[in-house]
């Protein structure tokens, strides 16, 4: 087999590639910036790892060089690679050759890809149907992000970010939802349509397009497509559609499935929020695709209980619940809040934003600032930068000036925002902390310190 060298291993996209590449029997080696769990998990998988990027990480005797569209041209690495004669592969090329042979299952979406791609992926792994995956978020129930499976299948999370859902090849496509984000790469609502709209065309004439009808961006981006067109959503004119959708006990949605007017299906699911019936629903149209048994299907769905940083539940304290969600999109946000107020009802919801890039917050800065509707108290810490540069243009100060929520405010740093959280929170209040960057660890230190208090309160009784 091949020897692969993967530059900034420990991201999702490229950690998940080298999860198939070493259940596939590559040499596998890569580095990152620092060890993590998931540098870890990969080298019991034997991998290689490097802490820090070298050009002496690098030999002769590798075949590949694998890059996301995160490393620049002066990563040193790289510089060494093209030095050596090295064939160097960006992601979305490296995937797509991946892809060759199997029956491709694309999942793109602005949001909700990551979910609906786990989910997809971790039906078919209950129906039996083994299939090669790669998601851009961990599993908790199968342990990992991704695998090889030895079916027809290979379900992959379609990212739009640098266009690199455009190197993919599939036979199946699902567009949950097409939204103007990531104004870095995309600076209008048209460039974005069109990178989703070139997408939808790689699906063949007899593959199959899945859309979701609710998002009114869907049908603009699919209905130049050349396969099939099958949608799904809560209103009644989609080809599947949830209806009678119902909270249910394990905090999730219990719904029933009609599809050409007759009731295909019912689905109990143990995860909260509209957004996830939409999700689910996605999943069970590529079982019908499969020809699955679409009872078995729903189950399988059933016992899905999400991904790690979607709706994550981190810890219960003194009566306080913590939840931590990658939301950094006003509409992700909406969807988050209005999950947690069905799944927590009246208790109240404390809310801490940390905005992802300037450029995003910027663009977006009143869609942001009137997110928040579902939360009784708003946190706004600073912005986390990313990739970007901070040139002064927008500020997180700003975002809070622009709210009418009554309680919104702003904090500039995580332990400030933590600090201010351990003192203020009382037994059956909900944190919810939102965003890609590393706002989770706000939670992660409000638990710690209400424990502490805690013990250290025992401790005096």
């Amino acid at each position: 087999m091949p020897t692969v060298h993967l530059i900034g291993i420990g991201g999702a996209g490229l950690s998940a590639i080298a999860t198939v590449l070493l259940q596939q029997g590559y040499q596998v080696s890569g580095s990152d910036l620092q060890a993590s769990t998931t540098t870890a998990r990969l080298e019991a998988l034997g991998a290689t790892v490097y802490i820090g990027q070298r050009a002496e990480n690098l030999s002769p005797a590798i075949d590949t060089v694998i890059v996301s569209s995160a490393v620049s041209a002066t990563n040193p690495e790289l510089q060494a690679a093209r030095q050596l004669g090295l064939a160097v592969c960006k992601r979305d090329e490296w995937l797509g050759r991946m892809m060759a042979g199997y029956e491709g299952i694309a999942v793109a979406g602005t949001h909700g890809k990551t979910t609906t791609t786990a989910m997809t992926a971790f039906m078919l792994e209950r129906l039996g149907q083994n299939p090669t995956y790669i998601v851009g978020g961990f599993i908790p129930q199968l342990d990992r992000n991704a695998a090889a499976g030895a079916g027809r299948a290979f379900v992959i999370e379609a990212d739009e970010y640098d266009h690199m859902f455009l190197g993919l090849r599939p036979t199946v496509a699902v567009v949950t939802i097409v939204e103007w984000d990531h104004p870095d790469i995309f600076p209008t609502p048209e460039r974005l349509y069109q990178a989703f709209t070139d997408f939808v065309q790689l699906v063949p004439a007899d593959g199959l397009v899945i859309g979701c009808g609710d998002a009114p961006g869907v049908d603009i981006v699919t209905r130049s497509a050349q396969a099939p067109v099958v949608t799904y959503g809560l209103q009644a004119d989609n080809d599947w559609q949830a209806v009678e959708v119902t909270p249910n006990e394990r905090g999730g949605s219990d719904f029933g499935v009609v599809r050409a007017g007759e009731l295909a299906v019912t689905v109990s699911l143990a995860v909260p929020g509209w957004h996830n019936v939409q999700n689910a629903l996605a999943a069970l149209v590529v079982a019908g695709h499969q020809q699955l048994n679409l009872p078995a299907a729903a189950a399988a769905l059933g016992e899905f209980q999400g991904t790690s940083r979607r709706f994550e539940l981190k810890g219960e304290v003194n009566g306080v619940t913590v939840i931590d969600d990658y939301a950094h999109h006003p509409t992700e946000i909406r969807a988050t809040l209005a999950a947690a107020r069905t799944r927590f009802g009246s208790r109240p919801i404390w809310a801490v934003l940390q905005p992802h890039t300037f450029s995003r917050t910027l663009t977006l800065l009143t869609d942001f600032a009137n997110a928040f509707d579902d939360a009784d108290h708003v946190i706004v810490v600073d912005i986390f930068p990313s990739r970007e540069k901070d040139e002064g243009l927008v500020s997180s100060q700003d975002m809070v000036s622009r709210m009418v929520h009554p309680d919104a405010r702003y904090i500039g740093s995580l332990a400030e925002a933590a600090d201010v959280l351990a003192a203020g929170l009382a037994p059956d209040d909900v944190l919810l902390t939102l965003g890609a960057g590393d706002g989770y660890k706000v939670g992660e230190w409000v638990l710690d310190k209400i424990a502490h208090r805690k013990e250290n309160t025992n401790d005096e009784t």
